[in-house]
């Protein structure tokens, strides 16, 4: 049996994701901020009471970090799932800045991919088939040049596709796949209502993207239906 690890799962992809993997023979370690302001989670705790691993994790904090790290001691992680992001704020177009959000989107959605990986990367070693996977987007791609705005969500996941790139370079020897990965536009609260894909189907296709991942695919950027994603 396999062992997941998703941060960010008490909603949207995260939360599907963690229902979808249930369903399968999977062992699911689910991280949230604040898991006593989950309910949804909590649910499938009650589901699935022996599969369902539920922990605090602030993917900023070095300390809860090592405090998850130290609860994780001795635990096989299979696939590492850097789910927990933020779109960035109201405020980040060329009229109007916040800045102080704009630090803290790329230390959510940059900083700490790179941070809660490398601090399971003992938790990866002892895997068959160690897989770390980051949720990007495809607004973080620089071949997308007819739109503008949303400055600091898209500079930091042009930032995070980066350092995965460097980290797929620098995990290879030890056979350890590392992709980023765009998960569609996805009718979550951080997508809204008018987006392309459900949920559901962007963690259908993101679990077997993630089943059928080779070594060979280590650095590259990847959708949730398998494709190449042009950088």
């Amino acid at each position: 049996m396999e062992t997941v690890l998703i941060t960010g799962a008490n909603r949207g992809i995260g939360l599907e994701l963690a229902r979808q993997y249930l369903k399968k023979p999977v062992r699911v370690i689910a991280t949230s901020r604040a898991p006593e302001s989950a309910p949804a989670l909590s649910e499938l705790k009650q589901s699935y009471p022996g599969t369902l691993q539920i922990l605090p994790l602030e993917v900023t904090d070095e300390r809860s970090v090592q405090t998850l790290v130290a609860s994780l001691r001795g635990t096989t992680i299979d696939v590492l799932i850097n789910n927990a992001g933020v779109s960035g704020g109201k405020q980040q177009d060329i009229r109007s800045m916040d800045y102080s959000w704009w630090a803290h989107t790329l230390a959510v959605n940059a900083i700490a991919p790179f941070r809660v990986t490398v601090a399971l990367l003992d938790n990866l070693r002892p895997s068959g088939k160690p897989r770390i996977i980051t949720l990007s987007s495809q607004l973080g791609s620089m071949l997308r040049t007819t739109t503008s705005g949303y400055y600091a969500y898209r500079s930091s996941k042009a930032a995070v596709n980066k350092v995965m790139q460097g980290l797929a370079v620098d995990l290879r020897s030890e056979n350890m796949i590392v992709c980023p990965v765009h998960p569609g536009w996805v009718q979550t609260e951080m997508g809204g209502a008018n987006a392309d894909l459900s949920a559901e189907e962007s963690a259908a296709g993101l679990i077997k993207l993630i089943d059928r991942l080779e070594l060979s695919d280590s650095g590259r950027f990847l959708k949730w239906n398998g494709e190449e994603h042009p950088w």
